[in-house]
């Protein structure tokens, strides 16, 4: 090749760097299943014994008199020591009958259920709680502290088996498995039933055996009395993402996070696709915040933590930089296919093979881990890339010609309409990301619910994710409002 062609050489090889650095996400994912199996052998179980502290229940609430009295019934029927367990419902100035209900349940259960009123409340989840633990630290007698929801419900084995952990005193918190427990379940609950395997039994599996977890799960967060005063007595405000600065707080003071998987948590998750990208929204702008406050954090071993490993970095930016890596990938597959190399047919399978290889493996290996949820849910883990991803993997693994010369999906088969169907395969990612902001926006038009819920099948759940990821770019951007919105709940969980 002449000295006049090294230009074109390097961008193609620039270019197809870009395409694998754009396979970042799937390569992480499949890393971590690849982790997933030593959690059988480097766990912390050999580190527990049967333990039972003092523990104090302390419940945040505002306006929940439609699920906080089944919490705190359940709440005591938990197998564990009575004497040993004191709930604390912190009212966030509520203006039901949430105050109402917790009296009630005080009076019936005295020294055991007691009612912490707040005169002033909408300052947040953290203010909330920081009210509820300052009494609680005030006294003696609590030894661990659990932070839960309003509205979950423990399985009735569930403290027990987070508090064992405890009994190692390097261990600073725990944290169970929040399951999706709604007994009228529709397709997106169906949908984040699955995300929660994925995200949790498996994710944090794999974060046990790297030593660092992300956060811990804000509905059921036990904590060590002195993990707590370690870092201040108190919950860090100032942020969207508290669990998650919280869980890296107790970390970087050198203390251990532990996921305990068999304690199970049943949670209401949000039944219309508004609501879910709300509480989303919220979650992905405090990752972001939180990005920024421990930017010298990240790629920096310490022999303290393991918050700043390559794996656990690497592992946080895919999430967090999810929608940027597929814009990098699917705009380096059109510049090379406009630059009419013939090598961007092999960069695509590439890309989508991979991709398909790791979502059969992953999603297979998933469904195991929680048989019950993967069961009622097989259609949406079958699903969960969309419909479109999976027939541009079919493509990827089965071309019918050399060179994508296919005809398209209307059967034509001139050169202009072959050029527009590959256009389309390669931009897939964020034409994906686009049809979930449409199936926002057709639900809410009269009958919208029913062709959102086929715009989510087609499209894939996890492009609702990038696209929710993405808005949440824009509004930290923009400094939008970050006021805390609550999820409503109405109490369809059941167990």
């Amino acid at each position: 090749m002449g000295d006049s062609n090294w230009p074109q050489v390097v961008l193609i090889i620039f270019l197809l760097v870009c395409v694998f650095l754009g396979t970042t996400p799937v390569l992480n994912t499949a890393l971590q299943f690849l982790v997933l199996p030593f959690h059988a052998v480097k766990n912390h179980y050999r580190h527990a014994a049967p333990y039972f502290p003092n523990v104090a229940v302390i419940v945040p609430a505002w306006n929940e008199a439609l699920v906080i009295g089944a919490s705190i019934d359940r709440l005591l029927t938990l197998g564990y020591p009575p004497e040993r367990l004191r709930i604390y419902v912190v009212d966030d100035a509520s203006t039901d009958d949430t105050p109402a209900v917790v009296l009630g349940k005080a009076a019936e259960h005295p020294g055991r259920v007691f009612h912490l009123r707040r005169d002033v409340g909408g300052e947040g989840k953290a203010h909330t709680l920081n009210h509820g633990i300052s009494r609680v630290l005030a006294e003696p007698w609590a030894e661990a502290i659990l932070i839960m929801d309003a509205d979950v419900i423990f399985a009735r084995d569930s403290l027990r088996k987070m508090t064992r952990h405890l009994a190692d005193e390097r261990v600073g918190a725990v944290t169970a498995y929040i399951a999706e427990g709604s007994e009228d379940r529709n397709y997106l609950t169906r949908f984040i039933g699955v995300e929660y395997i994925i995200a949790q039994l498996a994710s944090r599996r794999a974060q046990n055996v790297l030593g660092a977890i992300a956060c811990l799960a804000g509905g059921a967060q036990l904590h060590s009395r002195a993990n707590l005063e370690a870092i201040g007595g108190r919950i860090p405000t100032g942020t969207l993402a508290e669990d998650t600065m919280t869980t890296f707080e107790s970390q970087l003071k050198g203390r251990r996070m532990v996921f305990e998987p068999h304690a199970k948590v049943y949670a209401e998750e949000p039944r219309s696709l508004d609501a879910l990208w709300k509480q989303r929204l919220r979650w992905a702008r405090g990752n972001v915040q939180l990005t920024s406050i421990y930017k010298r954090l990240w790629f920096r071993p310490s022999r303290t933590h393991h918050l700043g490993s390559i794996p656990f970095g690497l592992s946080w930016f895919s999430i967090l930089l999810l929608p940027a890596w597929m814009l990098l990938a699917s705009f380096s597959l059109l510049a090379l296919l406009l630059m009419d190399t013939n090598i961007d047919e092999v960069a695509f399978r590439f890309t989508w093979i991979v991709a398909a290889c790791t979502y059969i493996f992953s999603m297979v290996f998933s469904v195991q881990l929680d048989p019950a949820h993967g069961l009622r849910s097989w259609r949406e883990a079958l699903l969960f890339p969309g419909v479109g991803a999976m027939l541009v993997m079919a493509i990827a693994i089965f071309p019918r010609t050399s060179g994508l010369a296919m005809t398209d999906l209307f059967g034509n088969t001139s050169e202009q309409s072959r050029f527009a169907f590959t256009i389309l395969l390669y931009l897939w990612g964020p034409v994906s990301m686009l049809g979930a902001w449409v199936a926002r926006l057709v639900e809410r038009l009269p009958g919208g619910r029913f062709f959102t819920g086929l715009l989510i099948y087609f499209f894939g759940y996890g492009s609702l994710l990038c696209a929710i990821t993405v808005d949440s770019y824009i509004k930290e951007w923009r400094r939008a409002d970050a006021s805390w919105v609550k999820t409503e709940k109405v109490g369809r969980v059941v167990s």
